[in-house]
């Protein structure tokens, strides 16, 4: 991990829970994962993000990208593709902060999913 990024306060509130729920992800009608160990990430005014862990991904779903974001409050995102058929793919579609910051040190070993492209739901 490089440095400890900014840190979330009144200005930038964040906070990690878990769900609670089972939690699904669907491109069309592919599961691409399911899992009763969600975290749910509130940041600031942005919409909650679910993430799930890794185990709970279809493994063959997911190919590496060489994409990577930086976010000043949990690090440095890199992402994958989702392989959801035969020659049809959703670029950059999964992220995870494999070496988070403190502040969110819980989504080690979870990723999300573009919620634009990917439709998660939260199920009774």
């Amino acid at each position: 991990m490089t440095g400890q990024g900014r840190t979330p306060g009144p200005d930038h509130p964040i906070g990690v829970e878990p769900e609670g729920a089972r939690v699904v992800a669907r491109v069309g009608d592919r599961v691409v994962a399911e899992t009763e160990a969600a975290l749910t990430l509130r940041e600031a005014s942005y919409p909650p993000v679910r993430y799930f862990p890794l185990a709970d991904v279809d493994p063959g779903a997911l190919r590496p990208s060489p994409t990577t974001t930086r976010c000043p409050y949990k690090g440095t995102a890199t992402y994958r593709t989702l392989v959801v058929g035969e020659g049809e793919e959703v670029v950059d579609a999964v992220w995870a902060y494999e070496e988070p910051y403190p502040a969110v040190a819980e989504i080690a070993g979870y990723v999300a999913f573009d919620p634009g492209r990917v439709q998660v739901t939260v199920e009774p």
